[in-house]
């Protein structure tokens, strides 16, 4: 176990926000990645160029405060966030629970960050060469929410390698209504005409939708203009297996139950996109196995965020080992020709 690890486990010990706290606090010190990934595993996801497709999912890295030090732990790209204009104290605590049973976290944060000024001035200082994605949310008590979405999009476009509006977060009221039908054209059409027009933006949906509502977001994206999407968010369903005490707790469950929603929730995206539109799978990835079957099954990159948790900061470069002999001993020269060969 590397000292690292170790460290993740002595965290674990601890209450989970405090030790979330604790763990981003000793990522700043971090250095960066010493050497090259494997050229097996670089890739091109809507124009930006990744040494590796495992990238970091928004939640861990709020206020963009690490990420010298996620990037030293082997991420290929890592997202920020999220985000919203002003800065926003959250729910009440307790608000993070870890399910050590059952692999997985629920969590009711409600988007507390720094705001929009702090997270732009540590874009600015950010460290060279590391691909940064940064996750635009809305305030709760926002008027217009999708003039929040404009405002970041706005703010964060030069600084930012991409940037994801996220309307699947089930820890503010009324988010995900945004997915709606009615709602989402009013939604990209705005985001359209706000958008920087030299970085990717992505739309990140909840894992809740049918497979019809999927369908009908990937057209919608293709018509206006949006580079890709990230499938998928944090879960409102408790599936029965869960054995934790915390398990009946409010808010967005992540982590190993998540992994058969997630992937039926890619999957409805990569039959909907029939390859016209990049997807990024995140969602109870805990190995490098699971990794390679989202991408076989469509998806260009996948992130990760709660098994990091429990199985330590090790696992991103032990799943970019995995990856690269999964991909030779099929017969791939890079991760492109892999994505959706398993349909």
């Amino acid at each position: 176990m590397s000292l690292l690890d170790a460290g993740t486990a002595l965290l674990r010990r601890l209450d989970a926000e405090r030790a979330h706290e604790l763990a981003i606090a000793g990522l700043k010190y971090l250095p960066l990645p010493v050497g090259q990934d494997d050229p097996v595993l670089k890739t091109e996801v809507a124009g930006l160029s990744l040494p590796n497709p495992v990238g970091l999912a928004a939640g861990l890295d709020k206020n963009a405060v690490a990420i010298r030090g996620l990037a030293g732990l082997g991420f290929g790209f890592v997202e920020c966030g999220s985000v919203t204009p002003r800065p926003q104290a959250g729910n009440p605590r307790p608000r993070l629970f870890r399910l050590e049973e059952d692999r997985a976290i629920i969590n009711r944060m409600g988007f507390n960050n720094d705001g929009l000024d702090a997270f732009a001035a540590r874009l600015d200082r950010r460290p060279p060469g590391v691909v940064v994605g940064a996750n635009l949310g809305a305030n709760k008590d926002a008027d217009d929410r999708i003039a929040d979405y404009e405002t970041g999009l706005r703010r964060l476009g030069g600084l930012a390698d991409y940037l994801t509006v996220n309307v699947s977060s089930p820890n503010t009221p009324g988010l995900r209504g945004l997915q709606t039908v009615e709602a989402l054209e009013p939604l990209l059409a705005r985001i359209k005409a706000a958008r920087p027009v030299d970085r990717p933006v992505f739309l990140k949906i909840a894992p809740d939708l049918s497979g019809e509502d999927i369908g009908r977001i990937v057209e919608a994206s293709l018509a206006y203009g949006l580079d890709g999407l990230i499938v998928s968010n944090t879960t409102l369903d408790r599936p029965p297996s869960l054995k934790s005490a915390h398990a009946g707790e409010a808010g967005g469950l992540s982590g190993a139950p998540l992994q058969a929603r997630a992937a039926m929730a890619l999957a409805a995206a990569v039959e909907a996109s029939a390859g016209r539109l990049p997807l990024i799978a995140v969602g109870g990835i805990s190995d490098g196995a699971e990794a390679y079957a989202r991408i076989r099954a469509g998806a260009s990159a996948i992130q990760l965020y709660s098994a990091l948790i429990f199985e330590g900061p090790g696992l991103v470069r032990r799943i970019k080992s995995d990856l690269a002999a999964r991909l030779r001993a099929d017969g791939f020269s890079t991760v492109a020709e892999a994505v959706g060969t398993a349909r």
